[in-house]
């Protein structure tokens, strides 16, 4: 084996995590992939430079992915979910397209491999939509020291090593983030929020009403002041009334014979929609659930073809449910 072979094995445990940093950095999966492939391009280039003595490699490596990251991020504009932007709308308000709009993309659980999305290192509450659609709201450099310092573990020197600043400047970025996420509730959103297998439960009962078109029994799933997103539709309105209003309409406008497929995004659970068409079943949505204790508070529901790649998802299938050659 040689000495190339040797540092190619000790990068490549890191690439789960250095993908989900980078998406966290910029809420697009194919730009992270893009990016993480660059990080470890220099990485390569760069292998000789490397000095144990100064830092550890994964220090080294989020040095160079976090450069890449800061670099992509200059001039781009933030991506939003649709409740970041304008006012709720009525749920029987003719749908809108923001296809102007660089949307915020949900992150596949299947990308982190066999490891425990709910693990230290990536952790599932980092990674949720709601925590990504916050981080929008913070300067790149902002993101930066949240996500080494809370969420990945990294003392203030070593995150002012990797952004290449001062211990005092990366104090300052996370005191300002974590007062921007207080401000979007982000820390009550995580008290909240019951075990994996609890918010699988929830999502099966809520598949199960779904699959039979059953509005009164999907209402008795969510929270009060539920909150449903469609990007990217500009749409977007709360309340448990009004999700159902919403929901009558779609069984009357796209019938009530859907084939449903479980996902996992962002650490949250989810299912892909497939509607009834002549001979089988063609993808419509893909649908990322917030649950709490009480109920299914948020629903993100994505109608893109990006989004359904980044998951691997066939947009045929036969009438038995099965993807079609």
């Amino acid at each position: 084996m040689t000495a190339g072979d040797v540092f190619d094995r000790r990068l490549a445990p890191y690439r789960s995590e250095l993908l989900a940093y980078c998406y966290r950095m910029l809420g697009t999966v194919h730009d992270a992939e893009d990016l993480v492939q660059e990080t470890y391009l220099r990485a390569w280039r760069a292998r000789e430079q490397y000095d144990e003595a100064r830092s550890s490699l994964r220090t080294w490596l989020y040095r160079i992915a976090t450069n890449a990251c800061l670099t992509a991020l200059k001039g781009s504009a933030r991506r939003p979910l649709p409740s970041g932007l304008g006012s709720e709308s009525d749920p029987l308000d003719p749908l809108v397209r923001g296809d102007e709009v660089p949307w915020l993309q949900p992150f596949p659980d299947s990308l982190l491999g066999s490891g425990d999305p709910a693990g230290t290192v990536i952790g599932r509450s980092s990674l949720r939509l709601a925590f990504a659609a916050a981080l929008q709201h913070l300067s790149a450099r902002q993101r930066g020291a949240l996500i080494l310092r809370d969420a990945l573990g990294f003392s203030a020197a070593e995150s002012a090593d990797i952004l290449g600043t001062t211990v005092v400047s990366v104090n300052s970025s996370l005191q300002r983030a974590r007062a921007r996420l207080k401000e979007a509730g982000i820390e009550h959103e995580s008290l909240g929020e019951p075990l994996a297998a609890e918010q699988r439960a929830w999502v099966d009962r809520y598949m199960k009403a779904f699959e039979n078109a059953d509005v009164e029994s999907l209402k008795r799933l969510l929270t009060e002041d539920v909150l449903m997103e469609m990007p990217p539709m500009l749409n977007w309105f709360t309340g448990r009334d009004s999700y159902g209003r919403f929901m009558d309409w779609v069984f009357e406008k796209s019938g009530t014979d859907w084939h449903l497929e479980r996902i996992g995004a962002n650490g949250q659970p989810g299912f892909a929609a497939y509607r009834r068409t002549e001979g089988g079943y063609r993808l419509h949505t893909l649908q990322v659930f917030t649950v709490t204790a009480d109920g299914i508070s948020r629903t993100s529901v994505f109608q893109d073809p990006a989004v359904y790649a980044a998951f691997g998802l066939p947009t045929e299938l036969d009438a038995h449910g099965l993807p079609r050659s």
